[in-house]
C-alpha cells in the first residue's frame, strides 16, 4: 500500500509561507507528477512529504498513519535525487546495497534484491564497474536501483533528469514510466519540465507559488485548464492567448487557441486572422511557425505538418478550430 495524504499541510519560513494551506491525497500506485515554475514550492512538498523538512501546520499521512512526527527513515519512502549521491569508491553492487547493508539484512537476501533490481534496470553487466566508469544516465539507474531495492510504500523522485542530456532524458523517462508499470508502486516525481508531466502522469498536480493551481489527469489539463496558468504551463508549444477586440467579439477578455488547433491558409477568404511569418521551424515531422502582426497577440505559435512549404516574410491567414476556442475572464479564470 502507498496512499498518501496531505491535511491543511502549511510550510512557513519565519513569516514566509512557502506552502499555503493544502490538502492533496496520491492514491496507492499512482503516478503523481508536481508541476510548476522554479520557486512554485514543489521539491519543498516532497520534502515535507519524505520528512526532510518539518510541516509547520497540518498532518502527513502514509495509509492512514499520521507520519508527520515520524523520521524520515522510517516512514518506508525512498528518495531519488538530481544528483546521484553514489558513492564513488563503491563498486555499483556495493552501492545499490548500501541501504540494504545498514538495515542488517542477510547478505542472501541482498544479492536476490541487487540481482532483480540490476535486470530489471539493465545494469546487471555493471555491477562491478564504480560510478566514473558509468554514463550520467547509468549512474541515475544505479541511484533508482538503490531506491527499488529498499521495497519502498512510495518512491520519491526531485528532477532526477535535469542532469542529463536531452537523448538521455528520453530514455530515462521510458524506463521510469515502465519501472512504474512492473512494480505498480505508488510514485511521486517532481519537475519543471511540463512535457515529461504529461508523458509520464497518472495524474499532474500544477503548482504556483505553494498553491495547487489544479489537479487532473494530463488531458484533463490539456483539454479543460481551469485557469490561464494552467493553459499556458502546460502544451507544447505553450498556448497562444488574444486580448482586445479579438477576445471581446468572443465573449471573454482573453482567448487561448493551441497551435496544433489554427488552420493555415495563403488567401484572405480562408482566414480570420492576418499576419507575417517570422522564424519558420522545420524538424521534419512538424514545422512550427512564428507569425507577426496578429491583432492583440504578437507572435502568434502555430504548429503545422512537416511537409509545408513556408518561409520568413510569407503572409498567412490564421483560423482557430471551431470547438477549440479556451475563454479567460479578467482573472484568468476559464469561463468556457
Amino acid at each position: 500500500m502507498g496512499r498518501i495524504k496531505l491535511e491543511n499541510v502549511t510550510k512557513k519560513f519565519g513569516d514566509l509561507a512557502v506552502i499555503p494551506e493544502l490538502n492533496l491525497t496520491i492514491e496507492d500506485g499512482e503516478f503523481t507528477v508536481f508541476v510548476g515554475p522554479s520557486g512554485c514550492g514543489k521539491s519543498t512538498l516532497l520534502r515535507l512529504i519524505a520528512g526532510l523538512e518539518d510541516v509547520t501546520a497540518g498532518r502527513v499521512l502514509i495509509d492512514g498513519e499520521d507520519v508527520t512526527e515520524i523520521p524520515p527513515s522510517k516512514r518506508g519512502l525512498a528518495m531519488v535525487f538530481q544528483t546521484y549521491a553514489l558513492y564513488p569508491h563503491m563498486t555499483v553492487r556495493k552501492n545499490i546495497a548500501f541501504p540494504l547493508r545498514m538495515s542488517g539484512m542477510s547478505e542472501a537476501e541482498q544479492e536476490k534484491r541487487i540481482e532483480a533490481a540490476a535486470k530489471a534496470l539493465n545494469l546487471t553487466d555493471y555491477l562491478d564497474r564504480k560510478p566514473g566508469q558509468l554514463s550520467g544516465g547509468q549512474r541515475q539507474r544505479v541511484a533508482i536501483g538503490r531506491a527499488i531495492v529498499r521495497d519502498p510504500t512510495a518512491f520519491l523522485f526531485d528532477e532526477p533528469l535535469s542532469n542529463l542530456d536531452a537523448a538521455l532524458r528520453v530514455g530515462m523517462r521510458l524506463e521510469i514510466s515502465e519501472m512504474h508499470n512492473r512494480l505498480g508502486t505508488t510514485m511521486i516525481y517532481v519537475t519543471h519540465d511540463q512535457v515529461e508531466a504529461m508523458t509520464m502522469a497518472d495524474k499532474i498536480v500544477v503548482l504556483q507559488a505553494g498553491v495547487i493551481e489544479q489537479v487532473g489527469s494530463p488531458l484533463e489539463l490539456y483539454r479543460t485548464p481551469r485557469n490561464k496558468f494552467v493553459a499556458g504551463f502546460i502544451g507544447s508549444p505553450k498556448m497562444n492567448f488574444l486580448e482586445g477586440d479579438v477576445a471581446a467579439k468572443m465573449g471573454a477578455h482573453t482567448i487561448g487557441v493551441r497551435p496544433e488547433h489554427i488552420r493555415v491558409a495563403s488567401e484572405p477568404s480562408e482566414g480570420c486572422w492576418k499576419g507575417t511569418v517570422g522564424v519558420a521551424e522545420h524538424l521534419g515531422s512538424d514545422t512550427f511557425i512564428h507569425v507577426h502582426d496578429v491583432p492583440g497577440c504578437d507572435p502568434m505559435t502555430v504548429r503545422m505538418g512537416g511537409d509545408m512549404e513556408i518561409n520568413n516574410g510569407d503572409k498567412v491567414y490564421l483560423t482557430p478550430e471551431a470547438g477549440q476556442i479556451h475563454k479567460f475572464d479578467k482573472e484568468g479564470m476559464r469561463v468556457q
